[in-house]
């Protein structure tokens, strides 16, 4: 489908669903420069909800995996718990784009927002009386990736609702930035609370996400986007065959898949906080938010001075320094180096971050966003939690600092190799493909 079909149909379907508009000011007044975003009521309650879901999230992540450590000392378990993660998504992906595609998103995401937290609290009572084992651990952590599964498309599906077309870019930038705040604030948290109270540290995020919900509440309420046509198989496959079209949106978001895939190094970080870098949950914490806190200084960068030319080359340059920041870290042996490859790593990250949003969602028409969002919660579910299970299986294989070091030279691979297969993402020179 070209870019001018998508726009006819997401006229059409205006035009049947009258109280469906993707326009954010049939919702709110205009923003019409970036600084006013935070100013903007839509956008603050989805700015808000992000930080806080995405501090529990990284919180939990780090006393989960400590957790879980201490209990079984195995690099092929912390492996299994972002396969506990990826699962999820990938079995719920067609229902989850069609949900978000014919339900209001906003009440979608709040519930899911909920279980998460119950989840979480889930977690503190099982620590707290003595019950909390490997098995358990991997049950309540699925369900949470479950109502993750959900969230996350739905999430991303609201945000071109909430501002205009143009302003997505810088959205997109600033939304990023609440999520590495988050995962600054989060993984620091989760470590510091775990060495004072394991209880806390699961507790603490049960209130954050119970947070998350209430501002996601206040996001303005919306018709469903797409109101007519029965569930049919094709429609729930129409998010890929959608994807599967557009070559361009097929390069970007399987270079993310395949890149990041062998570049799961994060998955390792309580290996490398106990047994390289000899540092305790403390540690764990810093090394966590190092790459968050390099993607939080580029995503500021990003919101102040949006992308305007050469985005296919600098898309390539960002994968490729990457795979090549991966490597550093996977070598080192010295605390403050390993924390400046992550610096980069997440300056790194948040550029094809920003990029590839970007292009996904100026490229889909509002009929279309809860399925492709799934997709592309899919394909980054797999590059993420996929990405874990086989740095933890590569780990158990060949060692800790090998899988790394590997994984970041196969990483540098997959770039030059998509240069090759998607000439066109190499010449894309704005943000909008």
């Amino acid at each position: 489908m070209s870019q001018s079909d998508g726009r006819n149909t997401q006229q059409a379907e205006e035009q049947r669903s009258p109280g469906a508009s993707a326009d954010p000011s049939a919702n709110s007044a205009a923003v019409e420069a970036p600084q006013d975003l935070l100013r903007h009521p839509p956008f603050a309650f989805y700015w808000f909800a992000r930080i806080f879901s995405v501090v529990a999230f990284a919180g939990q992540g780090v006393a989960v995996g400590w957790h879980l450590y201490a209990l079984t000392g195995s690099a092929l378990d912390l492996g299994l718990l972002g396969l506990m993660q990826f699962a999820p998504t990938v079995v719920l992906t067609l229902i989850v784009g069609h949900v978000a595609d014919l339900y209001d998103r906003r009440r979608i995401a709040s519930i899911c927002q909920l279980i998460e937290g119950s989840a979480a609290a889930a977690l503190a009572v099982g620590t707290a009386m003595g019950w909390l084992d490997r098995g358990t651990i991997f049950a309540l952590v699925a369900v949470s990736a479950s109502a993750r599964a959900f969230e996350w498309p739905t999430m991303a599906a609201l945000l071109p609702s909430l501002v205009q077309r143009g302003m997505l870019p810088v959205a997109t930038a600033w939304a990023t930035t609440a999520n590495q705040l988050a995962q600054i604030g989060g993984p620091a948290l989760g470590g510091f609370l775990y060495a004072f109270s394991p209880t806390g540290a699961f507790a603490t995020p049960s209130v954050l996400f119970i947070l998350a919900a209430l501002m996601t509440s206040r996001l303005p309420a919306a018709a469903p986007v797409r109101r007519t046509g029965g569930t049919t198989l094709a429609s729930l496959f129409s998010g890929f065959a959608f994807v599967y079209s557009r070559r361009l949106l097929l390069g970007v978001l399987s270079l993310d898949l395949f890149a990041v895939l062998f570049g799961g190094a994060v998955a390792l970080l309580p290996i490398y906080a106990r047994d390289i870098l000899m540092t305790g949950p403390w540690g764990l914490g810093i090394l966590r938010a190092a790459p968050a806190l390099g993607a939080l200084s580029m995503s500021v960068v990003l919101a102040r001075f949006p992308l305007t030319g050469r985005v296919g080359p600098i898309l390539f340059a960002a994968v490729i320094t990457f795979g090549l920041a991966t490597v550093v870290f996977g070598v080192s042996t010295w605390l403050p180096l390993s924390l400046l490859a992550l610096f980069v790593l997440g300056m790194a990250d948040v550029v094809s971050v920003v990029i590839r949003f970007s292009l996904v969602q100026l490229q889909t028409p509002d009929e279309m966003r809860g399925r492709v969002s799934a997709v592309n919660a899919l394909f980054i579910g797999t590059s993420n939690q996929l990405g874990e299970f086989e740095s933890g299986a590569a780990a158990a294989l060949m060692g800790v600092v090998t899988s790394v070091v590997f994984g970041g030279c196969a990483t540098i691979a997959v770039a030059l190799i998509w240069m090759w297969l998607f000439p066109e993402l190499r010449r894309v020179r704005t943000l909008d493909g």
